[in-house]
Order: C-alpha cells, then sequence, then structure tokens
C-alpha cells in the first residue's frame, strides 16, 4: 500500500466520521426543536386547560348562587303561601260566620242546638237532638201560586228519570 492510498484512505474515513457527525448534530438539532416545539405546544394546551378549569369554576360558582338563590326564592314563596293560606282560612271562617248569621235570619232554615242547619224539607238526622230552636213559619210559601211554587213548564219531576239530567 502506498502512502497515497493510506492518505486516500484515512481522508475517507475522516469524510466519513465527519459526515456522521454533521448528522449526528443536525438530528439532535431536529430533535431539540422539535421538544422545544412540542413543549410550546404542551404549555400552550396547559394554558387552555387552565382557562376551560377557570369558566367550569366561575360556571360551579354560579350554579351555587343560583341554587342559594333559589332556596331564597323557595322559602319566599312557601312564607307567601302560607300568608295566603291563613288569608284563606280566615275568609272561610268569616264566609261560615256569615253563613251561620244568614241561617239565623232566614225563617226557612231550622237550627239545632249544635249549630246544624236543615231546610224545612230535610229530617233531622238521628242523634242531632232533633230540637228545634227555630221553627218554620207556617205553610206561607206553599200556598198555590205563592213565591216558590212556580215552576216553568218543562221543570215538572218526572219518575223516569233525575231532574239533573
Amino acid at each position: 500500500m502506498d502512502s497515497g492510498q493510506l492518505i486516500g484512505i484515512i481522508i475517507g474515513v475522516i469524510v466519513v466520521l465527519a459526515i456522521i457527525a454533521v448528522a449526528v448534530v443536525l438530528s439532535r438539532k431536529r430533535k431539540v426543536d422539535a421538544n422545544r416545539n412540542r413543549a410550546v405546544e404542551m404549555r400552550e394546551q396547559a394554558k387552555a386547560d387552565e382557562l376551560g378549569a377557570k369558566e367550569r369554576e366561575a360556571k360551579a360558582l354560579r350554579a351555587e348562587a343560583d341554587a342559594k338563590q333559589a332556596e331564597v326564592e323557595s322559602e319566599r314563596l312557601r312564607e307567601q303561601a302560607r300568608g295566603t293560606q291563613q288569608e284563606a282560612e280566615s275568609v272561610r271562617a268569616d264566609i261560615e260566620e256569615k253563613r251561620r248569621k244568614a241561617d239565623e235570619l232566614d225563617p226557612d232554615v231550622a237550627t239545632t242546638k249544635g249549630g246544624e242547619n236543615q231546610s224545612r224539607n230535610e229530617m233531622p238526622r238521628e242523634g242531632s237532638g232533633g230540637e228545634e230552636l227555630r221553627r218554620d213559619r207556617g205553610a206561607r210559601n206553599h200556598v198555590e201560586g205563592g213565591p216558590g211554587t212556580h215552576r216553568p213548564q218543562g221543570d215538572q219531576p218526572r219518575g223516569d228519570r233525575p231532574r239533573n239530567l
């Protein structure tokens, strides 16, 4: 082997080593750049996820505030309903008192000691005492042609069907 050939082989090996070294350096540089880009993307994704988490937290806080507001509104409506119920009971009691007074004034309604009212056509109930405090004032409304006895032509009771049909 000649010294020229030896120098050619050494230069060839050095060139091959230089090419391999350049390839390794470029490969590492690409890998570093790729890692750098991936890290940037991961940071951006983390930032977006953080914003999403903050939005969810804000929604949760709003939902909690809405729930508390609904509870307050519910309690207010309950109180209003209680007040309305008490008013209705008071009105019912007033109505019953007015009916009782009207029945006391009406000569056609017999009242018993228990405060139960009976129209003049009803039979007294058993166990109600049967003792009337006020009696009918005669048959003044039963007189033919008197008030309360006139019936229109088609209003006559029939035995074959009930009146309410």
